[in-house]
């Protein structure tokens, strides 16, 4: 999802003001930096600053599109090539954990009770949910 593009009512209202301004006296100037050729120059800079802002958001949201293919392409990869290792030497082999796998005989199995205990309790669970 992209990030939303700033939209700034203060930028909007200054713009409609100064055109107001404008038309009652283009050379207003009430002293102290505060004349309509100043505000014209702070809402141009303003103004520039949300394009570089929206800009750089379009660049992060791009990149992130890209990280996250090449994230999927990544993980696809290395999976691959772990069963490539598993094909070729095996599940229980040493090149296998080498490359990052659990040895197929030192996996932990749950005990058999423990299974028949587990596989017990799911009817009552779902007796329970239906009621």
């Amino acid at each position: 999802m992209s990030r939303q593009k700033r939209t700034y009512r203060v930028l909007e209202k200054a713009e409609l003001r100064a055109a107001g301004l404008t038309a009652i006296d283009p050379n207003m100037d009430f002293g102290d930096a505060r004349n309509l050729q100043n505000m014209t120059q702070v809402i141009e800079e303003y103004r520039s600053k949300i394009n570089i802002y929206n800009t750089a958001l379009s660049v992060i949201d791009s990149s992130k599109t890209e990280m996250e293919q090449l994230d999927k392409t990544l993980s696809d990869l290395t999976e691959k090539m772990l069963i490539g290792v598993a094909f070729k030497y095996g599940k229980d082999s040493r090149e296998y954990e080498m490359a990052g796998a659990v040895r197929k005989s030192d996996r932990i199995r749950k005990s058999t009770a423990t299974r028949l205990r587990a596989i017990a309790d799911e009817p009552a669970t779902k007796s329970a949910i239906t009621a």
